[in-house]
């Protein structure tokens, strides 16, 4: 499956679950996760989409371990049939 459409059923279960998914953009830092999860309750976490069965590149792992580092949550998502278990652990965090 392509990445855009997992992220657009990404987007549409975060808002089932009454959260927001806001595409992450940050000028001038490379490698930044796509997705800022933002769900009820104040759960928190960071989701880089990927086409099924590709890798994150150098710079993607060495981010989503810089923000591991200071405590939150990085998920790698490559198929939509994830997405419920992943916003679980987000909410169940």
């Amino acid at each position: 499956m392509r990445e855009k459409e997992i992220e657009k059923k990404l987007v549409k279960a975060v808002k089932e679950r009454k959260g927001m998914a806001l595409k992450f953009i940050c000028p001038g830092l490379d490698g930044v996760p796509d997705r800022l999860i933002l769900m009820p309750k104040g759960r928190m976490a960071f989701i880089e989409l990927k086409a099924g069965g590709k890798p994150l590149r150098p710079i993607q792992q060495r981010r989503k371990r810089q923000i591991e580092s200071l405590g939150f949550k990085v998920f790698r998502l490559d198929d939509a049939e994830k997405i419920g278990g992943v916003l679980n652990e987000i909410q169940s965090a």
